[in-house]
């Protein structure tokens, strides 16, 4: 059984103006250090505060109206709009309070103040998400043409309690239920609004609060303890979601991943160390013939010093390969946790670990929508090795390849935004001496 994530629909929650109470008791039992980042974040601020000035004009259109023509006030003399908002606004070089103003106009204003800072909130959000659905949230498409803004309003009126919160949203309103209940939901919603849907569940779906809780549970019962990886037969970026997804705190006491690695692996293996706090050495394997990997033989050897010599007594072995059962059962005083791949583990490895009362787990339970931070690295790591011989290859077949070489699965939806966000942005850049080089924008 998984879980739901909740990282997306709390960043679209603190964008459309859900006040803080609120935001807190919803989702800071599980995205605290999100929504402290999202409260720091400026790009995230402006259109909060924006969204939340458009929803206070919608809702008391006629009314504010009524104060700027009859009691001539503006909106920093009216009560109900966030005189705090506005301030800050302002600070950070957004005009706001405009004189000779009736509601209107201020409705036009927001509008494209909304349009004209939106994309920088693109990078908020992964790029497996398609961010036309998410923009489409935000921006009213022909907001100056005449009875389009009418028309959103009496929709909005109409159905506000369809409306998240009843801040509202730029969407076709019914009754959901929350759509920012979780990440599932909301994007299953969004990209049925589209007349599309989103399938991969891997990107929202996190491994159980038990399965976690047996993990660190293993790691609070061991004395020693440290994660052994056969590179080989494991994902690094699934690893990587185990690590991301799991309480900082109680990873604290591993002290050390060693990784088991063979030139033929995935270039992944070396950036896992810059992504994660827990100290990674890397062991590269030489082949005696290229036939041959010795991976497995040089991790049973490390893993038996380690417990003979540096006194680690607790082991988490991540491989789905069933040769290290051997390891295992020879080291029977040794406490040892696995972690595995669904389609690289057969069942007879399973039942001898489960008769062993060995615990064991997949890495493909783990949330792998939040990794987004290593992947980038990888891709532009590899795309930075052919800019010199940019000008000679077809961009698009040269990001399929670059994710075939990374190893990085991805739909093409996926490769598809990588390409026009990253690939189509190229761009040249000269020193102070006149010399050109091929610039990334990330």
């Amino acid at each position: 059984m998984r879980t739901d994530t909740k990282e997306l629909v709390t960043t679209i929650a603190y964008m459309i103006g859900i006040r803080k109470n609120i935001l807190e008791q919803c989702y800071d039992e599980d995205c605290h250090d999100l929504l402290v980042s999202l409260y720091e974040n400026q790009s995230a601020s402006i259109i909060r505060y924006l969204n939340k000035l458009r929803t206070t004009l919608m809702q008391k259109f006629r009314k504010t109206d009524d104060e700027m023509r009859y009691n001539l006030k503006n909106l920093n003399k009216i009560d109900y709009y966030d005189q705090d908002n506005i301030k800050q606004l302002e600070k950070w070089n957004i005009p706001i309070i405009k004189s000779n103003y009736r509601s209107e106009k201020y409705m036009q204003d927001f509008n494209r103040l909304i349009n004209e800072n939106i994309d920088k909130c693109a990078c908020l959000f992964p790029d497996w998400v398609n961010w036309n659905y998410i923009k489409d949230l935000f921006v009213i498409p022909q907001y100056k043409k005449t009875n389009i803004i009418k028309r959103e309003f009496e929709k909005y009126m109409s159905k506000i309690d369809c409306y998240p919160f009843q801040m509202y949203i730029h969407w076709i309103p019914d009754d959901y239920g929350s759509i920012l209940y979780t990440d599932g939901k909301f994007l299953s919603i969004i990209y049925k609004q589209h007349n599309d849907m989103f399938t991969d569940y891997t990107k929202y779906k996190d491994a159980h609060s038990e399965t976690k809780n047996n993990i660190y549970n293993f790691i609070e019962n061991s004395f020693r303890v440290a994660i052994a990886v056969d590179c080989e037969n494991s994902d690094v970026y699934k690893l990587y979601s185990v690590l991301k997804n799991l309480n900082q705190d109680e990873l604290e006491k591993i002290e050390k991943i060693v990784l088991y690695d063979d030139y033929h692996t995935n270039c992944g293996w070396d950036w896992l160390g810059k992504f994660t706090q827990i100290p990674v050495e890397h062991v590269e394997v030489e082949r005696v013939t290229d036939q041959k990997s010795l991976v497995d033989i040089k991790m049973t050897a490390g893993v038996c010093r380690d417990y003979y010599e540096n006194s680690i007594t607790s082991f988490i072995i991540v491989s789905s390969d069933s040769d290290f059962w051997g390891l295992i059962s020879s080291l029977p005083n040794a406490a040892f946790l696995v972690m595995y791949e669904y389609a690289k583990c057969g069942q007879a490895i399973k039942k001898a670990l489960s008769e062993r009362d060995i615990y064991y787990c997949s890495i493909d339970d783990f949330c792998s929508g939040n990794i987004e931070e290593l992947k980038k690295a990888v891709l532009f790591d590899t795309l930075e090795k052919y800019l010199p011989d940019i000008l000679y290859v077809n961009g698009k077949e040269l990001v399929q390849h670059i994710y075939t070489e990374t190893r990085i699965t991805a739909s093409e939806k996926e490769m598809e935004n990588f390409y026009n966000r990253y690939v189509k942005t190229l761009r040249l850049k000269a020193d102070l001496d006149g010399n050109f080089t091929i610039e990334i924008s990330k």
